[in-house]
């Protein structure tokens, strides 16, 4: 990891990425040929990126119940208490909205609905991630979307993961496809002759799957932009290193685009090193087991550990940076905490592993990378309802506002507005 003291704002906001314009190329060129060719395009994908020579993109449940059957007990008791915390933090974010009387004959309230038709994207490459159906199905059906449809990638054409097919039957699915990438989003957009299109698109994914969401949100509404997972870990003299070490290997084990940061929080420059050495070698020894440990080895030597000298500077990189995940294991995490603007998910002190977020503990791991913390926020149920306002106005109500909306409307030299009024008020 780049060491880093007092780091500047520029220094604070540079990450290592991609070829962005390459990728934006690639992706346009994925979704125009899935516009125009459909499900042929998606079979030619399939087999191009994928070596998935399938000839049907539909899983059945038949298909599923034959994977779901492979899943040993105790996979099946987890994944079961994971979907029971992950029901009960979501019900929990149902909103009453009360009506509110503005003046005698004037109310207005708002309620909510549904979004009819979600997508699900789960990544499947080298981690199928089960556990993101989990995170979007559930609070799917909690909020009463009508149809779920899910995309996931088959890769060599083999059969889905068995516990993604149990997670999809728990979770009551409506439709699950074997497709994945930019392709399978550009298929959730628009729809093909198999794949139905969406009203809204959700899930995690890798550059392609990102940059597609953005280039198809023009059409179809996205979640958030949810890219390369990334972590920051923020320590003192007192944390335990071995635990930011694993933090930090949690995130670098995603993919080599992953993204971490470690900050150590101490007056002492010299003694701020010393910690990072302490990291670095716990790093190191943990590394020496983990099945991932080349994805993860490029991730660790792309990292950054800022040093923050006092709480000013700390709370400057937190906000800066804008982490997808921000673990606070140094000593006065709650009251640092409470001065945190811009991160998407915090984990606050010693025992509060990012991994039971993505998991089990039951807050939504579906949550905005890049910098987006800065303006959205995490998946929740709203996330799969709209909002509808109403207002009843009676006779009286118009009457004591007329003369206002009259106003305004002469103002902005929209005539008809004013008549809508007028003619009421005349009782024509």
């Amino acid at each position: 990891m780049k060491r880093i003291v007092e780091p500047s704002l520029k220094q604070i906001i540079q990450r290592p990425f991609l070829n962005d314009q390459k990728v934006e190329k690639e992706v346009a060129k994925i979704i125009k040929r899935v516009r125009k060719e459909k499900d042929i395009a998606l079979f030619y994908y399939n087999q191009k990126l994928d070596n998935n020579q399938n000839e049907n993109l539909v899983v059945s449940k038949e298909q599923l119940k034959e994977q779901a059957a492979l899943v040993d007990e105790s996979l099946k008791k987890a994944i079961e208490i994971a979907a029971s915390n992950i029901e009960k933090f979501h019900k929990e974010q149902v909103i009453k909205h009360p009506k509110v009387k503005i003046g005698e004959g004037i109310t207005l309230w708002r309620e909510d609905r549904p979004i009819e038709n979600v997508g699900i994207y789960v990544p499947g490459g080298s981690a199928p991630l089960f556990s993101s159906l989990l995170m979007l199905a559930i609070p799917a059906k909690i909020a009463g979307c009508k149809k779920i449809v899910v995309t996931t990638p088959s890769i060599n054409g083999e059969a889905l993961n068995p516990a993604l097919c149990y997670s999809a039957l728990l979770c009551e699915v409506d439709e699950i496809y074997q497709v994945g990438g930019a392709q399978a989003i550009g298929a959730l957009a628009y729809g093909t002759e198999t794949i139905p299109s969406v009203d809204k698109i959700f899930g995690p994914g890798n550059r392609y799957v990102t940059e597609a969401k953005s280039q198809v949100s023009r059409v179809c509404a996205i979640d958030m932009p949810a890219g390369p997972s990334e972590v920051m870990v923020v320590i003192d003299k007192n944390s335990n290193y071995a635990f930011a070490a694993a933090d930090l290997l949690s995130q670098a084990e995603h993919g080599p685009d992953s993204q971490i940061a470690l900050v150590v929080y101490c007056s002492d420059v010299i003694l701020a090193h010393q910690i990072i050495d302490e990291v670095e070698n716990h790093l190191k020894e943990q590394l020496k087991t983990l099945p991932r440990k080349e994805i993860a080895t490029k991730v660790i030597d792309n990292g950054r550990a800022f040093v923050a000298l006092d709480e000013k500077k700390l709370l400057e990189i937190i906000d800066n940076w804008a982490a997808e995940h921000l673990i606070l294991q140094c000593d006065n995490y709650s009251e640092i905490a409470k001065k945190v603007n811009n991160a998407a998910s915090l984990f606050l002190g010693p025992y509060s592993c990012e991994s039971a977020g993505d998991y089990a503990s039951g807050t939504n791991h579906t949550l905005p990378t890049n910098f987006w913390a800065r303006s959205h926020s995490g998946i929740s149920l709203q996330s799969f309802l709209k909002r509808l306002s109403f207002q009843e106005i009676a006779k009286e109500g118009l009457e004591t506002l007329s003369e206002t909306i009259v106003t305004l409307a002469g103002a902005e030299g929209l005539e008809a507005h004013s008549r809508a009024v007028k003619i009421r008020m005349e009782g024509k």
